[in-house]
């Protein structure tokens, strides 16, 4: 055999098929043709969050979600990142489905469009389907379920908590001063981060150090080893077993509620729910129990229009024009 030449020069066309370049047992194109059915139930839910024939055309939703499954599934930190691997990476752009002479997007412009996605729920809404998906809903059971959580430390430094009351000394000069709050006593119930309010103190066990941070819980469906569910809630000594409560509430068996009154049988899951758990700790944790519930429901309504009667086949049947109003979602 003749030595091959290692001269490169830059080809003027470029014919390449980006579907051969993957190959045929990889896990990607399962997981690729299950997300594409689903995006395409959710097409309708797209239109209603853009307006029609009017400004620039964003990053479409599909591709922008299918980049979000990528983040997460090769556990890629930043936006940053994933835009660069879309850039040289031809796996990547054959998930996302960008062709080989098409750009990455730039990470400002897909920040900005992902926290539009998830300020209107459809992620939520996109994974609530996947699970409800035939392919998927066949590979989980409600007989053996775990839950599991673990510290998220917050977005916020030790430096930012200050009292409630406003005591204190007054901050260091600097964007990041210098701050000296060794032996001091401080707790959840006396300080509060200024950078996030929402963040408590929390030490993961005896003799560690307490850091601000939120609590995180998964679902585990223990069969095939599948996170069926997962949630964020505050740090404190009741968020887990509440946690899982709920979210093993709704794969739980239970009596079916057989009212046909949607409100009545809104008012009766709340009513089983709340006796299940008993005890709450506080306002916000019934709040955010009741807040899922609705959720529920409204995920089921956007998935499953079918089963319900819709404003727009109602207003047929009406003079009021209350009932042609839009549809909320979100």
């Amino acid at each position: 055999a003749m030595r091959g030449s290692d001269q490169q020069a830059g080809a003027l066309f470029s014919y390449v098929d980006l579907d051969r370049r993957v190959r045929a047992d990889h896990p990607l194109r399962v997981i690729r043709k299950i997300v594409n059915e689903v995006l395409a139930d959710l097409s309708a839910d797209f239109e209603a969050m853009y307006a029609r024939g009017l400004g620039r055309p964003s990053i479409p939703p599909e591709r922008l979600l299918r980049a979000l499954l990528l983040q997460a599934f090769y556990g890629i930190r930043s936006e940053r990142q994933i835009m660069e691997r879309l850039d040289h990476d031809l796996l990547f752009g054959w998930f996302v489905g960008l062709g080989i002479d098409d750009p990455a997007w730039d990470q400002t412009t897909f920040s900005k469009n992902r926290d539009r996605l998830l300020a209107g729920n459809v992620a939520h809404r996109f994974l609530t389907a996947v699970m409800a998906h035939r392919r998927i809903k066949r590979l989980l059971s409600s007989d053996h379920l775990s839950v599991d959580g673990t510290m998220i430390e917050a977005w916020a430094s030790m430096k930012s908590l200050k009292p409630k009351d406003g005591s204190g000394d007054p901050p260091a000069p600097g964007r990041n001063g210098e701050a000296d709050f060794h032996g001091q006593s401080r707790s959840n119930d006396t300080h509060q981060s200024t950078t996030d309010p929402d963040a408590r103190l929390l030490r993961k066990g005896r003799g560690k150090e307490a850091k601000l941070c939120f609590l995180g819980h998964a679902l585990m469906e223990n069969r095939h080893g599948l996170i069926v569910d997962a949630c964020l809630t505050e740090a404190n000594g009741h968020a887990e077993r509440i946690a899982a409560l709920h979210m093993i509430e709704p794969t739980a068996d239970r009596p079916k509620l057989h009212s046909t009154n949607p409100i009545e049988r809104i008012h009766g899951e709340i009513k089983r729910r709340t006796e299940v758990v008993g005890i709450f700790p506080n306002e916000a944790a019934i709040v955010r129990l009741v807040g899922a519930i609705l959720l529920e429901q409204n995920d089921e309504f956007c998935v499953q229009r079918s089963r319900y009667l819709s404003l727009e086949s109602v207003a047929g049947l009406s003079d009021s024009p209350v009932v042609s109003l839009p549809i909320i979602t979100s």
